[in-house]
């Protein structure tokens, strides 16, 4: 995995606010009117976010690890590259998406609806949220919540045949979404208009997809450089 791939799922997560206001702001919202009045509110925002992080890297190292045992046939099949080339096409259809251009990710959140009726009903058992683990508590278990942003990412951490690199991947993404989910907490009344303009949207989206574009050249050329056989032993 590339230092470079690290960086674009970082910038994704980042880019990624103009989908968090939507999917995540009346969340953090209705969070930040229930904190202690007499408290401050950043350090638990701040656990909160650790803990969906965190959850993020779990998930991470799960598809990891289903793609290190996908790479058992890299002998046969390119496996990886078409991986890489399925992740480069997904960071498409989300950039479409976050550019207000196309919808399809709603529907990739489907996939995650019937885990999340099973979770969901912990997180009421935490509300208010009162003390710092508690925020930590809720965090964790709304970072499984269903997400296309997060769901797009997550098909580059199964890319990389690694549970310790997939971990790594969404902990980037991540940490690119904590500034935008901070920001949404603190003064979301403020930044949601500016967030959902057309202009931001698009510009995020078009970058985005940039990325995926960039993805499927760089798996194209390796392909085209080296061929089938090749293909299966050459790092993307």
């Amino acid at each position: 995995m590339s230092d470079f791939s690290l960086y674009a799922v970082f910038v994704v997560g980042l880019l990624g606010g103009v989908h968090c206001l939507g999917m995540c702001g009346s969340i953090v919202g209705m969070f930040t009117t229930q904190l202690p009045a007499n408290k401050t509110r950043w350090p638990f925002h701040l656990a909160y976010s650790t803990g969906r992080i965190t959850s993020y890297a779990i998930a991470g190292g799960l598809v990891g690890a289903i793609g290190q045992a996908g790479m058992l046939m890299r002998d046969q099949v390119p496996v990886q590259h078409l991986l890489f080339a399925l992740s480069s096409l997904m960071l498409i259809v989300l950039g479409l998406y976050l550019a207000g251009i196309w919808s399809a990710v709603r529907r990739i959140e489907g996939m995650g609806r019937g885990l999340w009726q099973r979770i969901q009903p912990y997180t009421r058992r935490l509300l208010p949220v009162t003390t710092l683990p508690r925020a930590l508590a809720l965090g964790a278990l709304w970072g499984w919540l269903p997400c296309g942003l997060v769901y797009s990412v997550l098909v580059t951490g199964l890319a990389s045949g690694s549970a310790q690199q997939g971990a790594l991947i969404m902990a980037a993404f991540g940490l690119g979404t904590l500034p935008n989910l901070l920001l949404i907490g603190m003064f979301w009344e403020r930044i949601r208009h500016l967030v959902q303009a057309p202009r931001v949207r698009m510009t995020a989206g078009l970058i985005v997809a940039g990325f995926g574009i960039y993805g499927l050249i760089k798996v194209g050329y390796t392909f085209y450089i080296n061929g089938w056989a090749g293909a299966c032993h050459v790092a993307a």
